[in-house]
């Protein structure tokens, strides 16, 4: 039975286990002996958190990363093991929650560190965060020692188990900003060290500072695009060569048509057919993540050929351009992966799109259907 049978839909992503597994291997070389903790936030990127988490923590992976309590519970309710670290302080309502299912969070200020006691915590390691330029979340450096010395204080509650920072320009290996964050980051942990505090766990790179920046490789790694086959940018493709993707995005023809030259096509019918063609339907649109600026000059894959789609993505179909060739209701097309000797990438539609392939990935929406095609 076939993955889109097997789901009801003619639309369905195929996620390969077998490259997760690959891709910790290669980061776990690249790494070492620093550990690596998958990111699996954003519904691992896509591709389906739990399946992820379970086939990373198999590959080696010591721990898991995501960005909401939420997604650190679905976590442990599936079965999930291991240390999850929550990467930003979460609202003090979430405290509960985080000590029921054991998560290891991220404090930056001394109100984070009295929620956790307050709701319970026993023992519970913490991360502490440390804005050393990117401004999204983390203490501020000057800060950070009395954040460390209160935790001392609740130490029948909580205890230091990790410090950390995140990059902002890893990706652009000649960027003097990344060493600028690791020095400031390397002030405030000889801070510490003086005040007598020494972080079991010390962390900075992400999937880029990982691959192009060896200072930042600490003690552990935080991969996450990386982990599913996908180049963190442009600048340090070059490093992601032994990476294999691990999601298709795939469907099936539910129409073909002959239309006549001077016929025009979709919502608005702003394309005009110059000859007459073979039109095919797929089915699958906006709201599953086809993003209407895929129009126009995006392509397809059907039979191994790229094919043009034509005129407005609606929001559950698009229409494609097959010519003369012979196309028929229920032949398979490729949106994101490969065929024949083709192959269309996320980082393909992230060009086209003028965004990144995050976007892209996390943006394939919860409607369509993911299949483990291959597992390690």
């Amino acid at each position: 039975m076939s993955a889109a049978s097997a789901s009801g839909r003619w639309a369905w992503a195929e996620i390969d286990l077998a490259a997760v597994a690959h891709n910790v291997d290669v980061l776990r070389r690249t790494a070492a002996p620093a550990e690596v903790w998958a990111v699996v936030k954003a519904d691992g990127y896509g591709h389906g958190a739990i399946a992820v988490a379970r086939a990373a923590r198999s590959a080696g992976c010591t721990g898991a990363c995501v960005a909401f309590t939420a997604e650190g519970v679905a976590l442990r309710q599936a079965g999930i093991d291991g240390p999850i670290l929550v990467l930003s302080e979460q609202p003090a309502s979430d405290a509960p929650a985080i000590v029921a299912a054991a998560l290891t969070p991220t404090v930056s200020t001394i109100t984070g560190v009295d929620a956790l006691a307050a709701a319970g915590a026993v023992d519970l390691g913490v991360h502490v965060k440390v804005d050393t330029g990117m401004h999204r979340a983390g203490a501020d450096p000057t800060d950070v020692l009395a954040v460390v010395e209160h935790i001392r204080r609740e130490r029948r509650a909580v205890r230091l188990a990790g410090c950390f920072t995140h990059l902002a320009m890893a990706d652009e290996p000649d960027d003097a900003f990344t060493q600028h964050q690791l020095d400031r980051f390397d002030d405030v942990l000889a801070t510490l060290a003086a005040a007598g505090h020494d972080p079991p766990l010390v962390h900075a790179a992400n999937s880029a500072g990982a691959l192009a920046h060896p200072a930042a490789r600490r003690g552990m790694v935080r991969a996450g695009i990386a982990v599913y086959g996908i180049a963190p940018g442009p600048s340090v493709d070059h490093l992601c060569r032994d990476l294999r993707p691990a999601l298709s995005l795939r469907a099936r023809v539910a129409a073909v048509r002959r239309v006549a030259a001077g016929e025009r096509v979709s919502y608005g019918l702003h394309h005009t057919f110059p000859v007459a063609t073979t039109l095919a339907t797929v089915p699958i649109g906006y709201a599953d993540g086809v993003r209407r600026g895929l129009w126009p000059g995006g392509e397809l894959l059907v039979g191994g050929k790229r094919r043009p789609i034509v005129g407005v993505v609606t929001m559950d179909q698009l229409m494609v351009d097959c010519a003369d060739d012979e196309v028929a209701p229920g032949d398979e097309v490729v949106l994101i992966g490969s065929q024949g000797g083709e192959r269309i990438t996320a980082a393909d539609w992230a060009r086209h799109l003028g965004t990144i392939a995050y976007e892209v990935t996390t943006g394939i929406s919860a409607r369509v259907p993911r299949h483990v095609v291959r597992t390690p």
